[in-house]
């Protein structure tokens, strides 16, 4: 009996006041839940309404910055294409002072030489006050020819050193040269240079006399003259600052001749050359002009 008594006690219906109280624990714990459950979406709600707040700050920013930098990439182009402009001018500026510079040098050389010239000369003089047979010795002694005779030592019919020399100091032929194209005395213009290159031909305005000569005939539509002139500009002085004209020259007197084919190679090969010159851009409206293209 007592163990019957306790197995009803331990496997019989739980007392009805176990079960309320679990009841109203499972109550608690659900709205719990639903409390969270809450929380958690006005959490996500307020996440989402600052993510939306940050991502349109963010696209606001990056409109304004789109802005800016198209206002910058127009400076820039603004800048670049004036920037161009004044390149070419000062391009031709320099190349003029190159030109003025390079005269100038020759000039001075020259100067110094006839400074040097007229010490040495000075010298001689002295030399010949300061001795005293310089009045006295006869016209044999001194090495003068006798009465109707030649000057001893010097070959029948050789010229004189005048007669053999130059025209001209090398400054004043270039300089009168360059006037006299400016004149159009291209025949006196041409004589001038030509004078130039046999009597200073070594110097550093050689290339240039010689690249004129290519002018001169140019500008009287002798275009296979002036083509032979530029030629020897390029093949005898490489590594003048005339080459690229001399060059851009060539090609235009081989159009002039008729001989387009040479004539486009030459001009393509000096805009490849001598690329944002002004011989460049003026090959490249030739060959425009010519119905072909640089490149």
């Amino acid at each position: 009996m007592l163990a019957g008594a306790l197995g009803g006690t331990l496997f019989g219906p739980a007392p009805a006041g176990a079960v309320a109280r679990e009841i109203v624990e499972l109550q608690t714990g659900v709205s719990q839940l639903i409390q969270g459950q809450q929380n958690m979406q006005t959490e996500i709600t307020q996440n989402a309404a600052v993510q939306r707040t940050l991502i349109e700050q963010s696209l606001d920013s990056v409109n304004k910055l789109n802005t800016s930098m198209s206002a910058v990439q127009k400076t820039t182009q603004d800048f670049s294409a004036a920037s161009g402009a004044r390149l070419d001018t000062m391009g031709t500026q320099v190349q003029g002072l190159s030109d003025n510079v390079s005269d100038l040098q020759a000039r001075l050389g020259k100067l110094d030489q006839k400074l040097t010239d007229i010490q040495n000369t000075l010298q001689n003089v002295d030399s010949k006050l300061a001795s005293p047979a310089a009045g006295s010795a006869p016209p044999a002694a001194m090495g003068g020819p006798g009465p109707g005779g030649p000057m001893p030592g010097a070959a029948p019919g050789a010229p004189s050193a005048s007669a053999a020399g130059p025209p001209a100091s090398s400054d004043v032929l270039y300089s009168n040269a360059l006037r006299d194209i400016n004149g159009k005395h291209y025949d006196l213009a041409t004589q001038e240079f030509q004078d130039y290159l046999r009597f200073y031909g070594d110097t550093d305005l050689a290339s240039n006399a010689q690249f004129y000569l290519g002018e001169v005939a140019f500008m009287q539509n002798q275009f296979q003259q002036a083509l032979d002139a530029y030629n020897k500009v390029i093949e005898n002085y490489p590594k003048s600052f005339k080459t690229a004209s001399a060059r851009m020259r060539k090609g235009f007197c081989l159009a002039e001749l008729g001989q387009k084919a040479s004539a486009v190679r030459e001009l393509r090969a000096v805009v490849r050359l001598y690329p944002g010159t002004d011989e460049a851009k003026r090959s490249a409206a030739k060959l425009r002009e010519m119905g072909a293209t640089a490149g």
